[in-house]
């Protein structure tokens, strides 16, 4: 696992800072429709290099700080290229919200060969089903040589401060594509308890053979550039804003 070296500084005032290259950013947690319990975020990969097996770990803490439980889950994009993100999502079937009072975030990765970025959405559209589910369609195409299988398109979903609202991942039918053969998908957000909140999302595709293109749309980009912040291993705190000075080493 990387390790990572954190100061930490309280101040008066809000400072977004991003010193890490590989940055866990936009994170909050939210109570599902279903009372699951819910962390969600994004990698940020600031690397030159694309990276996989990236993992994230959690750890919640009650209001005297000992530890509720621990969990580690996959970025639902596999493999994360350079400049760009990959949404995580952790799901507590068995914690009870008002347990937690924090939580702490790390991660793992390793740096992966270069793959191709020629599978990618031609297009999407945001709309609302008769149940009041947020539906996100659209046409995923295959434009390299070799057939593309087990494609998946990955949804993500931003709330009006830049974080992640909620995340989706799903296989088209068929989930192969052959070359330059495009095909329809759906993405369903049934949970309600998010979809107010939804101001913005990005749409993502990707196959064993094939990493994701740059996002698609690319959304309100003023609106996420003045919300974002990024920690790395540093503890949440529900209710209130904490601005964090982080000085991290280089991972060996």
């Amino acid at each position: 696992m990387k390790k990572y070296f954190i100061m930490l500084f309280t101040l008066s005032f809000i400072v977004p800072v991003a010193f890490a290259e590989v940055s866990i950013i936009n994170d909050q947690n939210y109570v599902g429709d279903d009372g699951t319990f819910h962390i969600v975020g994004e990698i940020q990969n600031n690397l030159d290099f694309p990276l996989n097996q990236v993992k994230v770990f959690v750890t919640l803490y009650d209001e005297y700080n000992n530890v509720i439980a621990s969990k580690d889950t996959r970025t639902l994009v596999n493999t994360i290229n350079p400049e760009m993100k990959g949404p995580f999502d952790f799901i507590f079937v068995d914690i009870s919200p008002e347990q937690v009072n924090s939580y702490s975030l790390d991660l793992d990765y390793s740096i992966s060969e270069p793959k191709g970025q020629v599978i990618g959405v031609t297009s999407s559209e945001l709309s609302r089903d008769n149940f009041n589910n947020i539906i996100i369609s659209g046409t995923v195409e295959n434009n390299g040589e070799i057939t593309a299988n087990t494609v998946a398109v990955i949804a993500t979903l931003y709330d009006k401060n830049g974080h992640v609202a909620a995340v989706s991942r799903i296989h088209p039918e068929p989930d192969y594509l052959g070359s330059y053969e495009d095909t329809f998908f759906v993405v369903s957000i049934p949970d309600k308890n998010q979809i107010s909140d939804v101001t913005d999302y990005t749409v993502v595709a990707e196959s064993e053979e094939y990493a994701a293109v740059p996002e698609f749309p690319v959304g309100s980009l003023v609106l996420l550039a003045g919300s974002v912040s990024a920690y790395i291993g540093i503890t949440r705190y529900s209710g209130r804003f904490i601005t964090n000075l982080i000085s991290a080493t280089n991972p060996k």
